[in-house]
């Protein structure tokens, strides 16, 4: 058993996976800091210096009673919170992964679009050789074209 689990797992498409895989979580990681770190708080400066990380609706007070200043703070207390600013940052992630994953396949489509070269050559319809494509008569059996 050990065996086809070795042989599985170093097949070419499992490897590349495991691969893509682990550079899809740091990237999604270096996204996440980019977008809670470095995009949210000027935009949260710029409506009024709202933390993104610190939004959220108090459904049910906890043990201490509310208002509470911050999110850690409430969660402390054990009061039932909806973290809208947080859902905020993840969607502000997907949407940059969303947009680098559509320009990685942006340029991938454009370098197959590069590999796709049009024919020179063509095969004479009556015995069947390779000839230039822009011959009007086939130099073999001179056949018309």
């Amino acid at each position: 058993m050990l065996k086809e689990f070795k042989e599985f797992a170093m097949r070419g498409n499992v490897v590349d996976m495991a691969v893509g895989i682990i550079i899809g979580v740091a990237f999604g990681a270096i996204v996440q800091s980019l977008v809670a770190d470095v995009i949210m708080p000027p935009i949260g400066l710029i409506l009024g210096n709202v933390d993104f990380s610190n939004l959220f609706v108090v459904l049910k007070e906890g043990a201490a009673a509310a208002p509470y200043a911050s999110l850690a703070e409430a969660q402390k207390a054990g009061a039932v919170t909806i973290n809208y600013g947080k859902f905020l940052n993840a969607v502000m992630s997907f949407v940059i992964v969303a947009f680098a994953v559509f320009m990685l396949i942006r340029a991938i489509n454009q370098l197959k679009r590069k590999e796709e070269v049009a024919p020179t050559t063509k095969e004479c319809p009556q015995c069947f050789s390779t000839i230039p494509i822009k011959a009007k008569r086939c130099p073999n059996c001179t056949s018309q074209l």
